[in-house]
């Protein structure tokens, strides 16, 4: 079995999605200072960590119902496509673009992958 399909990868990555929620939600002042630099509006920021509840939920259903859990991921893929082009936009440091660049790669090789069945 692959990581890219194992469901402890997928569980992983929801913990980390929910952890990322509870941040975007407080908001902890590097990430309030990282959507100022991508210039995300402030209307849009309090949508950010329901997003990223509903994308834990999602990689979290992926031994109830895979066809969720690969969806999530192509949806996780179009929001680093997002936040990629978002970082590229406005001219961003290598540094604070890689991130969301690797994001990107592996939620889109999962999502070509999906996950491991039966």
């Amino acid at each position: 079995m692959s990581a890219l399909t194992s469901p402890k990868t997928y569980r992983g990555l929801a913990a980390f999605q929910a952890a990322d929620a509870v941040l975007c939600a407080v908001p902890v002042p590097y990430i309030a200072k990282a959507l100022d630099t991508v210039q995300v509006p402030q209307q849009v920021r309090p949508i950010l960590p329901i997003v990223k509840v509903a994308s834990a939920v999602g990689l979290l259903s992926v031994e109830r119902s895979p066809a969720l859990a690969r969806l999530t991921t192509a949806a996780l893929t179009l929001y680093f496509i997002l936040a990629v082009g978002a970082h590229v936009r406005v001219r961003d440091s290598i540094a604070n673009t890689v991130p969301a660049a690797s994001f990107l790669a592996l939620f889109a090789a999962m999502t070509l992958k999906g996950p491991r069945s039966g």
